[in-house]
């Protein structure tokens, strides 16, 4: 449903925000993953291209179609679901970039099948993502990803494929002759945002909204981040908080696809840093066996807010890479369920050990899961001096 002239200028978008999410520099002969689903094939190839002319190596992966994933977890032993290929963990300590071009044929195959199988070979899975984020903590390493319309996106939106498409196509500006240039706008508008919220000194922050009343504590050493090309689109402000500060209810009035599951009305209660209480409208068994995947999985690994003046999405999109990024009328907040982000750490984030990290409280987990509230709310930043700021309403930063 994208023209081949938008799939070029989306490949011109992705490779921006591949250099952007990246603090060092890519150089010829750096390696670059492209992960793509079938649907997505036209897209790696215009990438393929475009990495072969900057002088790097592309590396191009074909993801498993739905029904290969059924069967290997119905079907895969235990060590079948936590075996990695020969050279999975030599290609991970080379690689300089890597793109993920998400087109799914199918968001819920796996609902029948035993969360804990799943969990488990994303467990397994932990070593790697942990030398990507040790690379790119050291400036090394730099990764995006964005989605392209699907049938099975579109149905399970409840949209048609050219309203769902046209939402990807003015999401990601490529309905702009230079979407590149819009994309360096929104970055420079949002280091506004960010430089203010980065400014005050502040014990913890109350989110309120119908179905929210909920403390996050940001901790020692934060910083806001956001729009740092990391996701095509992303509107999204975010802190990755001090876990051990969260208390209170949390709701997600938006449902959420994950590992071939589809979720409803998720509402978890905190105490101490830790969501005790777990229910959901839809899907609670999946939801309960996701947390319990290893001891993070129940803590809170990042706070967000998406400003409706940045984010032109105003539909429900089936898909977190664009619910989390969700304008609309009031805007959106989301947490994850599981890791923090390490470059929310107001220093160098290659100086952070495991131990430091579990010291001023970033969480560690095989999970991360955003779950989005699209209410009318309001943010209250509660500051050490005992003054209190409204930081956000109306789904707007009030900057």
């Amino acid at each position: 449903m994208l023209t081949d002239i938008q799939l070029d200028k989306y490949a011109d978008v992705l490779l921006w925000g591949l250099r952007t999410s990246r603090t060092g520099k890519y150089r010829k002969n750096d390696v670059v993953l492209i992960r793509c689903d079938l649907a997505a094939v036209k897209l790696a190839q215009c990438l393929q291209a475009k990495i072969l002319d900057m002088g790097m190596h592309p590396i191009l992966r074909i993801g498993l179609t739905s029904e290969m994933e059924r069967i290997f977890y119905e079907r895969a032993n235990n060590k079948q679901l936590v075996f990695q290929p020969p050279g999975e963990k030599q290609l991970h300590e080379r690689l300089n970039g890597s793109l993920y071009l998400y087109a799914p044929e199918s968001l819920t195959h796996l609902s029948d099948i035993d969360p804990r199988r799943i969990a488990k070979a994303a467990v397994a899975r932990k070593p790697l993502r942990d030398i990507l984020d040790e690379r790119d903590e050291m400036g090394m390493f730099g990764w995006t990803l964005c989605m392209l319309p699907t049938a099975e996106l579109a149905k399970q939106a409840g949209l048609s494929m050219r309203q769902y498409a046209n939402q990807i196509i003015k999401a990601c500006y490529l309905d702009r002759g230079n979407p590149v240039q819009a994309w360096k706008t929104i970055y420079n508008d949002a280091m506004v945002v960010k430089k203010w919220m980065n400014t005050m000194n502040v014990k913890y922050y109350h989110i309120e909204s119908e179905s929210i009343d909920l403390r996050i504590t940001p901790g020692k050493h934060r910083k806001w981040i956001g729009i740092s090309g990391h996701n095509i689109p992303s509107f999204e402000i975010f802190i990755s908080p001090d876990w051990r500060g969260t208390e209170g209810v949390y709701f997600a009035n938006q449902p959420s696809f994950r590992s071939g599951n589809r979720v409803e009305g998720v509402k978890l209660e905190f105490k101490k840093g830790k969501a005790g209480k777990v229910a959901a409208k839809k899907g609670e068994d999946f939801v309960i066996k996701q947390l319990s995947m290893d001891k993070g999985a129940s803590r809170i690994g990042e706070f967000s807010l998406t400003d409706k003046r940045f984010s032109k999405i105003n539909k429900f999109m089936a898909n977190t890479l664009f619910d989390e990024n969700h304008g609309g009328r009031y805007g959106n907040c989301h947490i994850a369920l599981g890791s923090s982000y390490s470059d929310t750490y107001d220093g160098n984030p290659a100086d952070l050990t495991k131990e430091t990290k579990a010291k001023i409280g970033l969480n560690d987990s095989a999970l991360h899961w955003d779950l989005v509230n699209t209410e009318k709310k309001t943010v209250t930043a509660h500051l050490t001096s005992g003054a209190k700021v409204i930081v956000y309403e109306n789904g707007m930063f009030t900057c």
